[in-house]
């Protein structure tokens, strides 16, 4: 079974960054697309940023033009550099490899971001 591992979380102030991270206990994230989610209290876990095989972004409408994603498939991870945070980004962030069905493994602990006004 793959785990997946989110860090570089943390409290920020608005218009600030952070960069996630987020690697896999196999080497995944070469075979498919990968994407990051977010969660924040109370509300469904929602699909921020994926990135295709071949290299090409997609965001959210919320998170377009602050946020990119990124692969190192040499050390099986996946990044997520957050500019211009804002307090709505407040959320425990999650990376995950998808197909046609959906996110393919099980949930990692996820990362607290905190985004303060």
């Amino acid at each position: 079974q793959v785990q997946l591992v989110e860090s570089g979380g943390g409290l920020v102030q608005a218009g600030g960054s952070l960069r996630l991270s987020c690697t896999a206990s196999r080497s995944i994230f070469s075979r498919n697309i990968v994407a990051w989610y977010r969660q924040a209290p109370g509300k469904p876990r929602e699909l921020v940023a994926r990135l295709s095989l071949g290299g090409t972004p997609t965001y959210s409408d919320s998170v377009k033009g602050r946020f990119t994603i990124s692969r190192d498939n040499t050390k099986n991870t996946v990044y997520l550099q957050m500019n211009s945070l804002k307090p709505e980004d407040t959320a425990v962030y999650y990376c995950n490899q998808i197909n046609g069905l959906g996110p393919m493994y099980d949930w990692g602990q996820g990362t607290q971001v905190t985004v303060s006004s």
